[in-house]
């Protein structure tokens, strides 16, 4: 998929999609943070679960044999499940503005914001909250500075990701296909594997860069990889071969009409592009999780098969691309 014929949108985002929004709100103190994306309306959505330490919110009602399979928005935050009440600041914000579902007449506005989170809470911040986590009140400051361009690194949901035994961070890269379609992802990385090949130098996910986005190092002749985990005593030691301790939290959008189950289909495709950015992957340690977002602007028309399959190898694409770029310019910060 990153054949010349193909080329990223203008701003290399997410955001590149239309209709789609980014806050972050970080905390130095805490070396923690939130990341919201926010739809311009009731978008199909699914969601995939590959890891073996998830920490979800509402990805049940993105089921496509349930009754929602929409989304107002996605929260991706860190904290491990402290962070999920990220989701209730955002849960606030939009109803305050009218966004979401209303059953009956006079009733609130209920957004559909499904959430998941990572572990970061042994990074040294500070985490002394009590019974008042911050990440509540971070859901509705991220709503309110949702903006087309976003930073990415080590900001929002990556403040205190790790990857590996590296800085992680947040990550976005889009692909234009050149017929109307556009995809796009956002992750924030945490992943116990590693992204780097082992010259220490090289992304795994080099064969995917365009234009150097992530500094556009290439392999040296070497034989096979032997051990996949060469850090795995390292990595006890830091404390983060433990169930939940580490996972990859990613969103993937479209501008196509597609239904429900067809997101379901692009989150699982999508999944691949962990899979060829980080070695191991969907570990039982990690809690992978691929949100799928579809706006529904363009029509696919006939070969509606053959069209999800284009836009979910794309989608994988930019997944392995923002992770390499999360990692990549959170070094540049570091």
């Amino acid at each position: 998929m990153t054949s010349s014929a193909f080329r990223p949108g203008p701003l290399n985002l997410i955001t590149d999609v239309p209709g789609l929004t980014v806050g972050h709100v970080t905390d130095e103190v805490v070396r923690s943070g939130a990341t919201v994306l926010r739809t311009d309306g009731f978008w199909a959505a699914a969601v995939d679960v590959r890891g073996g330490g998830p920490g979800t919110r509402e990805t049940e009602a993105l089921a496509p044999e349930n009754l929602v399979g929409k989304a107002h928005a996605i929260a991706l935050a860190g904290g491990s499940v402290f962070g999920l009440a990220v989701a209730d600041g955002v849960v606030a914000a939009l109803s305050l503005e009218g966004q979401g579902l209303r059953l009956k007449p006079g009733s609130p506005a209920i957004p559909v914001v499904p959430a998941a989170v990572l572990h970061d809470l042994g990074n040294g911040g500070d985490k002394a909250w009590g019974l008042e986590p911050p990440y509540r009140r971070w859901g509705l400051e991220a709503v309110a500075t949702a903006a087309r361009e976003f930073a990415l690194g080590a900001v929002g949901a990556g403040r205190g990701a790790m990857a590996g035994h590296l800085p992680g961070g947040i990550g976005s890269a889009s692909l234009d296909l050149g017929d109307g379609l556009v995809v796009g992802a956002l992750v924030a990385a945490n992943p116990i594997g590693s992204v780097y090949m082992p010259d220490g130098q090289t992304f795994w996910a080099w064969p995917f860069e365009i234009a150097g986005e992530f500094g556009g190092c290439r392999p040296a002749a070497q034989g096979p990889v032997v051990d996949p985990m060469p850090d795995a005593s390292r990595l006890a030691s830091l404390g983060r071969a433990q169930s939940g301790a580490n996972t990859t939290l990613a969103v993937v959008a479209c501008n196509a009409d597609l239904t429900t189950a067809e997101c379901k289909r692009l989150a699982m495709m999508a999944q691949d592009g962990i899979a060829r950015a980080v070695r191991p992957a969907h570990t039982p340690f990690d809690g992978d999780t691929v949100f799928a977002l579809a706006s529904g602007a363009h029509h696919l028309g006939d070969a509606r098969a053959v069209q999800l399959g284009r836009l979910g190898s794309a989608a994988a694409d930019c997944l392995a691309r923002a992770i390499a770029r999360a990692v990549h310019t959170a070094a540049q910060g570091a």
